[in-house]
């Protein structure tokens, strides 16, 4: 008999992936925008960024330059005006800045990819986009 036995929990249950849990669509987008904040100083920071990724309430976005940005600060996300005519854009972004706070930071790799910053947009999860009443009625 083999006493050296390895434990296998094995789950049943389907597997789900992370968009499903979503609360809404992320959508691929390269759109121009900024970030801007205030360090540890009170000194008001700028960062130029591009968006990878967008949705009701969240966005991902590179930096063109590292920045010292740490988890949680709570930053102001901007698209640039010529990105708001963008059909990628949701309603949370079109109304100018927005406060969003980091959630998740990505350094920057020697293989070149960008710093990167997962950004949680500060919006009332009520205030999503209801369908008319026409719609429902038709």
């Amino acid at each position: 008999m083999n006493a050296k036995h390895i434990w296998t929990d094995q789950d049943t249950t389907p597997a789900t992936s992370a968009a499903d849990k979503r609360a809404a669509e992320r959508k691929s987008a390269t759109l121009a925008g900024r970030l801007m904040w205030k360090d540890q100083r009170g000194t008001t920071r700028f960062a130029t960024v591009v968006t990878k990724d967008v949705s009701e309430f969240g966005v991902f976005v590179e930096c063109q330059s590292v920045v010292s940005l740490p988890l949680y600060r709570l930053v102001q996300f901007q698209l640039e005006r010529e990105a708001l005519e963008s059909d990628q854009v949701p309603a949370s972004l079109r109304s100018g800045r927005i406060l969003s706070a980091v959630y998740r930071v990505s350094p920057p790799t020697r293989g070149g990819a960008r710093q990167g910053f997962a950004l949680r947009l500060m919006v009332d999860p009520k205030r999503t986009i209801q369908p008319s009443r026409a719609a429902l009625s038709a």
